[in-house]
């Protein structure tokens, strides 16, 4: 074979290669699948959506359906986009419009409904029919206004009272005291305002005020109350960031206004999962292309690390897009971390790992960091003492202390940071990083604030009722001549008379005598009984005492402390007494017959006050021979209490009740003339002790008048 004819062989090869390359381009061309047209219909009264492509589908698409938006989405691999647009608008039944999007090799056709429903795929030739299932309109019900509670009475009733308190975690708490618990109350949201209406109720003049509670430190700024019609309404203004609920407990109805906690690692704010529901059903998807899923629903930007593989197979019906997300991490043994609208999802090895690796870079660029010092100028608290809590406890002295020596667990800077308190002007001066002396500048903002103070007014009432009762008798008698013109009555025998008259004699029978009560001798009346010819006798001496006495002693000690602080307030007389000493010798000594008040006390986040009291009462009492006795009385206890509130921490009552009856025997037991041989007498001291305790927290600084 000549040249000629190899060259001519070469170039018949070369066309048949080349027209297997055409060939093989057309049917590759031919092989890829393209989305021709979607259409909406109504066919046999269903909703009927077709979509045509260019080859018949193998099987059909994989989708999920959203609640809200109501939307069906469906995937379909390997088909692109040939319809020149990506919405479509129908607006036909319930179907609104369609959106078609491409993502590489992958287009999704996106459903967009006026209410959410199912559906139903049917392959037909190279067109997919999608049967929307009907929507069932509930009948329109007539619906009340929703209430807290029915009213149940008739009657228009007044409110008792409108109080405003401070809740545990800053909450603010309203409470209505109701005229009964059967008030019906409305509570509803309108806006950023809350408000609240009592059914059948009436506002007293004293109630219809505007409450300014923005110095609480709660979500709530302002309560305005008012009479609207029969019913009174209130208007709830909260800033910020706010949840609230309510409750009723007998007569009294409570408002609670929370701040809402703004979790940045979240997905979505709240309790529990709040993100918008939707249903998911594939078998075997691989995990990359759900989560692309999810991401094309939540709009958040998702990276996935290239270690994220495998398949899964769920089905979800109405979920939280969040809880979702969940399951499937947990599922895949995946791990999230969230910053901004950017989520970056990788196993939590390689999470812990890599979070491993930049604290250990920030350290080590923490010690190559170069340090400076900045001072700082405390009003409130004591530079020592911050010094103290910024080295973890270390005692700072004149020079910077630092390195290994005041390292400690609570330790707030780093290795080679330091801090110098000048007592002199009370100044702090920190030399560390950058980082720490912001962290410190934070700390001291919270710490360097005014202590809040607080009024402990105590009330010791002492109160006394004493009576005594005493009545008895003298009996005597005597035989003697007593002159002609007596009067036969007096208040005395035994005389001896002059001029012819012979003189008396005289004895006791009965000596009973009333006892004196209170320091004062009884009153007595005398009588005398002469016989014939006034030669014989009877003396008869009646003596009878009452006595009631009744006093009060009120002590008010008071004292002005800061929270957290012990204050002492205390009066009374030191009373000296003899000790003997170990060489025989004696000394003086003195013993305290005070009126002593010892409080600290503590406020509570919510407003209250907790006070750790001893409070004593000592009088000088009676004297012995080795000294005056001292009468005490005492009390130490921890009571909780309201601002302003007051309330009785304990007392003491006693009573002595005594009834003494002296008599002659036999004669004194005779009826109606045995009160001549008797003595009675009866006795009863009441004694109480009580104290109250009222707390006030003081704002200003006006002195305690």
């Amino acid at each position: 074979m000549n040249s000629q004819t190899c060259w001519a062989a070469q170039r018949a090869g070369r066309k048949v290669l080349l027209a297997l390359a055409l060939a093989v381009t057309a049917v590759s061309s031919l092989a890829q699948t393209t989305l021709e047209s979607v259409t909406g219909a109504l066919q046999g009264g269903a909703e009927v959506v077709r979509i045509d492509l260019s080859q018949a589908l193998t099987a059909a698409p994989t989708g999920f359906v959203i609640q809200s938006p109501a939307r069906i989405a469906l995937d379909f691999p390997g088909v692109t986009n040939a319809i020149g647009r990506s919405t479509i608008d129908i607006n036909q039944g319930n179907l609104r419009s369609v959106s078609v999007l491409q993502a590489g090799e992958r287009s999704r056709v996106v459903l967009n409904l006026k209410q959410a429903t199912s559906y139903k795929t049917q392959l037909q030739g190279k067109s997919l029919l999608v049967v929307l299932d009907p929507v069932v309109t509930p009948a329109p019900e007539a619906t009340a206004v929703p209430a807290f509670a029915e009213p149940r009475s008739r009657d228009v009733l007044p409110l008792k009272d409108v109080d405003f308190r401070r809740g545990v975690n800053g909450a603010g708490r309203i409470v209505v005291a109701l005229p009964s618990s059967q008030v019906g109350v409305d509570i509803r949201q309108r806006g950023q305002t809350l408000v609240v209406e009592f059914m059948k109720t009436s506002l007293p003049e004293g109630l219809k005020r505007r409450l300014d509670v923005a110095d609480f430190g709660t979500p709530v700024q302002t309560v305005t109350t008012f009479q609207t019609g029969d019913r009174v309404r209130m208007v709830i203004e909260p800033k910020g960031a706010w949840e609230h609920s309510a409750y009723q407990s007998d007569d009294q109805f409570v408002v609670e206004v929370k701040p809402q906690r703004v979790d940045p690692s979240k997905l979505t704010q709240g309790p529990g999962y709040n993100g918008q529901k939707l249903s998911l059903n594939f078998q075997n998807i691989e995990v990359r292309s759900l989560l692309q899923v999810i991401a094309d629903f939540t709009n958040f930007n998702i990276v996935t690390s290239d270690s994220v593989a495998g398949s899964v197979t769920l089905r979800l019906q109405d979920v939280p897009w969040d809880q979702a997300l969940d399951i499937i991490l947990q599922a895949k043994g995946l791990g999230m971390r969230k910053a901004g609208n950017v989520l970056w999802i990788a196993p939590k090895d390689e999470i812990v790992a890599k979070e491993k690796l930049e604290r250990e870079a920030n350290v080590a660029l923490e010690g190559l960091e170069a340090v400076r010092t900045e001072s700082f100028q405390l009003n409130y608290a004591k530079a020592a003492d911050v010094a103290r809590q910024l080295m973890g406890g270390a005692v700072p002295g004149a020079a910077p202390v630092g390195g290994a020596a005041g390292a400690a667990s609570a330790r707030l800077l780093s290795t080679r940071g330091s801090a110098i308190a000048e007592p002199r002007t009370n100044q702090l001066f920190v030399t560390d990083v950058s980082s720490r002396l912001e962290q410190v500048r934070s700390l001291i903002t919270k710490l360097d604030i005014a202590v809040r103070q607080v009024l402990i007014e105590a009330r010791i009432v002492e109160a006394s009722d004493t009576f005594g009762k005493s009545l008895g008798v003298k009996l005597g008698g005597g035989t003697g001549n007593v002159p002609a013109a007596s009067g036969g009555m007096g208040g005395s025998v035994g005389s001896s008379y002059v001029d012819g008259t012979a003189a008396t004699t005289s004895g006791t029978f009965v000596s009973l005598p009333a006892v004196g009560q209170g320091g004062y001798n009884p009153a007595t009346f005398a009588v005398s009984i002469f016989g014939e010819n006034a030669a014989r006798f009877l003396n008869l001496e009646i003596s009878a005492l009452e006595a009631d006495g009744k006093g009060k002693v009120v002590s008010s000690p008071r004292v002005v402390t800061a929270d957290k602080i012990k204050a002492v307030i205390e009066q009374g007389t030191e009373l000296p007494y003899q000790v003997a000493t170990a060489s025989g010798a004696t000394s003086i000594a003195f013993r305290k017959a005070n009126l002593k008040l010892e409080v600290t006390p503590q406020i509570t986040p919510e407003g209250n006050i907790i006070l750790e009291l001893d409070i004593a009462k000592d009088t000088v009492g009676q004297s012995t021979a080795a000294g005056f006795a001292i009468n005490t009385k005492h009390i130490q206890t921890q009571v909780l209490v309201e601002n302003g509130g007051t309330v009785v921490i304990g007392g003491i009552f006693e009573l002595t009740e005594s009834t003494n009856e002296t008599k002659v025997p036999f004669f004194g037991d005779l009826p109606g003339v045995g009160n001549l041989f008797k003595s009675r007498g009866k006795v009863s001291n009441k004694q109480e002790m009580l104290v109250f305790i009222t707390p006030k927290m003081i704002s200003d600084k006006a002195a305690v008048r």
